[in-house]
């Protein structure tokens, strides 16, 4: 009876302690921020943030577009990407990373919706977020371009990375190849 009494003492620690596990809170928003600034310093890259959440069928499609075979070499040397998870829905929003809807607001993204993504340097200094800018027609600019898609997104996207990373134009030109199909066969 003791021998039974200890194994299932100790199975129901176990149990704890897997429960305990699954259940952690997520990293800050602003620990994903810093470790992907510290990262990209040594690694001499920019960051590539990404606002998402698991219901945002663009986050997906961003995330599949970078991850592509056709491109991924290109982001991998050129970026650290990190995700944050902002706007999850009730029975999941504790995925959330604790301060990311303010830091979402703060780089001027609360209103936008996702993905909203922000470029920085290795020295965490904003260099684009996802608002088209200059170059596009007045209805247009200022929007949230989240995953680009049209001609127009995608060109302004591309130009960003050219004009911050080295970008061949080989990869250019699968970039804009990738992206361009998710508007035109939804990804």
């Amino acid at each position: 009876m003791k021998k039974y009494f200890i194994a299932v003492l100790a199975f129901s620690f176990l149990g704890l302690i897997a429960t305990a596990q699954t259940q952690t809170t997520p990293q800050t928003a602003d620990q994903i921020f810093s470790n992907a600034v510290q990262q990209a310093k040594q690694q001499h890259k920019k960051v590539l943030i990404m606002f998402h959440a698991s219901w945002c069928i663009w986050c997906k499609r961003m995330d599949a577009s970078i991850n592509d075979p056709s491109c991924k070499k290109y982001f991998d040397d050129n970026f650290v990407i990190e995700h944050i998870t902002v706007m999850e829905h009730a029975d999941k929003v504790s995925l959330d990373n604790p301060g990311g809807q303010e830091m979402l607001e703060k780089y001027g993204g609360g209103d936008e919706g996702i993905p909203f993504w922000l470029i920085l340097d290795e020295n965490g200094n904003l260099i684009a977020n996802s608002k088209l800018k200059s170059g596009s027609t007045s209805e247009e600019e200022g929007h949230n371009i989240g995953c680009p898609s049209t001609e127009l997104e995608v060109n302004y996207f591309v130009g960003l990375l050219k004009k911050h990373t080295s970008l061949s134009a080989a990869d250019e030109k699968a970039v804009h190849d990738r992206f361009r199909r998710n508007e035109v066969k939804g990804g």
